[in-house]
């Protein structure tokens, strides 16, 4: 019985989901025909959505108003009442469809405190969040307000934007302070380079880890704007501030052979993997190579990494050095630098050689990173640069998307974890 109810209110909900559809399309095509009869717009200043947006914000406010005073506008219950409405002011707010005046209720004790448009708020929810949108994808305040000139015909101060920008720099700190989990899967390390003025405009590296946790989510766990001059001793500082935040162990660290790391990482977490990143070794190898012969080079290459052993690892390595050593020596001496870093991969099941591989996270955020640093051309300080990177790592969670997808098929490499990592994995 219980199970007829509950397929029954399954139904339900599917068909008030299609009733909504339908009644949305049908609102959709209402608003089309009437922008085409009556010649204006959809959209921009003027356009029939904002005058749409108009309608729905002054019913907001009105019905904010009967809610403040006990009986809607009209209603004979209001007569002698201490408090009543006493007309309207003018107000133009920004929106996202652009300028929107509206006609803002007034009451005789002065007592109404509207929350659709709080006083002295020129712009409604949403319109910071497209500063902030606007500023993550690199650009400058000077080029927002044109934007929003442009676009909105919103006349919006550089020093608004600014202001703006400049409220999450404690959300920033909070972010680079917040708790971490105790234990890690893997971690990788990566790093870009970025253009930052400190006196001179210099290259200044970032670095950005990655974690995955026993949890099978994925989470940037810090950024790290580097001096240049990176050792040993600059990197334990990274390493000791996320343990501070509470990382007490990793099993597998991915990097590309930063400089200093190997040493930070055994005085951090001396039992971890160290493991070169094998999607950062075939593509450096590429480097060293002319484009017409990738293709040869990432087929045999791929047959050395995914050797079932170390001896057949080898033997195929020895097969590639005698095709082309003779030509590119480089991507050889590449390799056999990072021979001993990159051999641990080989001992790995395959679900772990699958999820060590699985760089697509980190690779896409270097990527909009890119995007963004790179239309600035540099940085006027190094805050101003972080406060980019902030925003882009965060700009999937503003806008409500899911950016803590769990890793597929996690309990299968979970599994093959706990073969390789048994004590450490069932003490957490």
């Amino acid at each position: 019985m219980s199970t007829n109810h509950g397929a029954e209110q399954q139904l339900e909900g599917e068909r008030g989901s299609s009733v909504d559809s339908v009644a949305e399309q049908r609102i959709a095509e209402q608003l089309l025909e009437q922008a085409r009869v009556d010649g204006v717009r959809l959209v921009g200043p003027g356009g029939l959505l904002a005058g749409v947006t108009r309608r729905i914000l002054e019913t907001a406010l009105e019905a904010e108003m009967s809610e403040h005073l006990g009986y809607d506008k009209g209603d004979p219950a209001g007569r002698g009442a201490r408090n009543a409405r006493n007309g309207h002011s003018a107000k133009t707010v920004h929106t996202d469809l652009g300028p929107v005046g509206l006609k803002i209720p007034r009451d005789r004790q002065g007592e109404f405190e509207p929350q659709v448009i709080r006083k002295h708020s020129r712009r409604v929810a949403g319109f910071n969040e497209m500063i902030l949108s606007l500023y993550a994808k690199g650009l400058t305040t000077g080029e927002i307000q044109s934007h929003l000139a442009e676009v909105y015909d919103a006349d919006v101060s550089r020093e608004l934007v600014s202001k703006v920008t400049d409220a999450v720099v404690e959300d920033l700190t909070n972010w680079r302070n917040r708790p971490l989990d105790r234990v890690y899967a893997v971690v990788f390390i990566d790093a870009i380079v970025i253009k930052v003025r400190d006196g001179q405009v210099a290259n200044r590296p970032v670095y950005v880890a990655v974690g995955i946790g026993l949890d099978g989510h994925r989470d940037v766990l810090g950024m790290w704007i580097g001096t240049g001059g990176e050792g040993a001793k600059q990197w334990l500082v990274y390493l000791t501030e996320l343990r501070n935040r509470g990382v007490a162990d990793v099993l597998i660290i991915c990097s590309d052979g930063l400089k200093g790391l190997p040493e930070a990482i055994e005085s951090a977490w001396p039992l971890a993997t160290h493991q070169t990143c094998v999607v950062h070794l075939v593509r450096n190898s590429l480097r060293y190579s002319n484009r017409r012969d990738w293709q040869a080079i990432t087929t045999a290459l791929r047959g050395i990494y995914t050797a079932p052993t170390l001896d057949a690892a080898s033997m195929r390595f020895e097969e590639f050095t005698d095709t082309w050593g003779t030509k590119y020596p480089a991507v050889i001496r590449l390799w056999q630098t990072n021979w001993e870093r990159f051999t641990p991969f080989l001992a790995f099941d395959v679900e772990i050689r699958k999820l060590i591989n699985t760089t697509n996270m980190i690779e896409s955020l270097n990527s909009r990173f890119r995007q963004a640093t790179r239309r600035r051309g540099h940085f006027t300080t190094e805050q101003a640069a972080m406060k980019v990177l902030y925003l882009v790592v965060t700009e999937k969670r503003r806008a409500g998307q899911n950016i803590a997808a769990r890793i597929p098929a996690w309990g299968q490499v979970l599994n093959a974890l706990a073969e390789q990592y048994s004590d450490r994995i069932n003490d957490n």
